[in-house]
């Protein structure tokens, strides 16, 4: 093996309360650096239940500023323990405008920007426009103690031209934190990243959230997974019910071996791909 890095997902249940759900993942983190971990991310929304589930501003009160008090206290933790951390996260600009949204932190603790979700979805169960706005920071890449690091959020996977941005702007690692239910999302969950793995040639960090919540009767289902440029996942994917912590090694060196049997980067035509971007 070459350049491995070995990098961790957590898939939680909602614990019934911000602070006992913070505390729970504090563990996970710890649990994943004694493991060897060196970068980890949770799932969306870490830190509350999916109140998107219903519509109701009592909500809007989990949504806190970026950087703010939950990401200066995983900052400490991230430096403490020298992981790379990706936090899901609620988060207020001003009031009233709000994103769900992902913080990066290097392992030093130093704060490199943040991922704002683009693509919101609006149907039953799924009511995120009452609680976000579209983001705005385009796709960004980070450059991290573990590699390049790109965040792409739940909804977004169904869209393939993000994945590609974050292939353009130098990704080796893209997380998808998710929470998606069994009913409707089951049959694309071991399709879509995989493919979107191969398509752009690095690796994915696919989580998703277990259980049944109080606010609906959406099942969360788990099945997390790290899925490499092949489209194969690393070592198995999570349980299907139970949450789980996941530690994989990832070894990066697949990645230029991808490449150079693949050039889909150099072959691609972005002269004839204006039709794609016409309003």
């Amino acid at each position: 093996m070459g350049r491995v890095i070995r990098a961790a997902l957590v898939q939680a249940k909602w614990t019934g309360d911000k602070e006992s759900m913070i505390k729970a993942h504090e563990e996970y983190a710890r649990s994943a650096a004694e493991q060897g971990a060196k970068v980890m991310c949770f799932q969306e929304l870490f830190y509350g239940p999916y109140f998107c589930q219903v519509q109701d501003p009592e909500y809007y009160a989990y949504a806190e500023s970026v950087p703010g008090p939950t990401v200066e206290r995983f900052q400490a933790l991230a430096a403490e323990l020298g992981m790379v951390l990706v936090l899901p996260v609620y988060e207020q600009e001003q009031p009233g405008v709000l994103y769900n949204t992902a913080a990066v932190l290097d392992a030093d603790g130093k704060y490199l920007g943040k991922y704002r979700k683009t693509h919101i979805p609006h149907v039953k169960g799924f009511w995120e426009k009452f609680y976000f706005r579209p983001g705005n920071l385009g796709y960004p890449v980070f450059d991290t103690a573990v590699g390049r690091v790109g965040v792409y959020i739940c909804y977004d996977r169904h869209f393939p031209e993000g994945w590609r941005a974050l292939g353009l702007n130098g990704a080796e690692l893209v997380f998808n934190p998710s929470a998606t239910s069994r009913g409707l999302s089951n049959y694309l969950w071991k399709l879509e990243q995989p493919a979107a793995a191969v398509a752009n040639e690095y690796f994915i960090g696919a989580i998703n959230r277990v259980g049944v919540e109080d606010l609906g009767d959406d099942d969360f289902y788990g099945t997390s997974y790290f899925v490499d440029p092949e489209g194969k996942f690393v070592d198995g994917t999570g349980d299907p019910n139970e949450p789980e912590l996941m530690v994989r090694d990832l070894d990066l060196d697949l990645l230029t071996e991808v490449r150079n049997r693949w050039a889909f980067y150099r072959d691609r035509r972005p002269d004839q791909y204006g039709d794609l971007t016409a309003p």
